[in-house]
């Protein structure tokens, strides 16, 4: 697994639990609403999931788009699709994104390299 991707995942997971403990509570239903926003609606999770890949991208975001990038994946998109997610933040965004479009090109290929069975 990608050092990258465990260290993401457990602080991500820690510092979670920690704002869920001392957080006022409008920090804990901003939480909810997060969480309720990705929920399957009249748009299903892998459009909600890629919106969110955008939006990430175009705000620079390299949590949220390393959020969104492994929340996709589990979703079952395709890297192709991916991609083409990436190239409308990148269209959207500007040349500003492009260091943010690196990272995510490289959180891709931290993801495919954790799929990779072991012989």
């Amino acid at each position: 697994m990608s050092d990258h991707l465990t260290r993401f995942r457990q602080f991500r997971e820690r510092m979670n639990s920690r704002i869920m403990e001392v957080g006022p509570l409008e920090t804990k239903r901003f939480f909810a609403l997060d969480t309720r926003a990705y929920e399957g609606g009249t748009l299903d999770v892998p459009t909600k999931e890629l919106l969110g890949l955008v939006a990430s991208l175009v705000l620079r975001c390299d949590d949220c788009v390393t959020y969104h990038l492994i929340r996709c994946k589990e979703e079952g998109l395709s890297d192709v699709e991916l991609r083409e997610a990436l190239h409308i933040g990148l269209v959207v965004g500007g040349s500003i994104v492009i260091p943010h479009l690196r990272r995510a090109n490289a959180t891709l290929d931290d993801i495919a390299a954790e799929r990779v069975p072991e012989a």
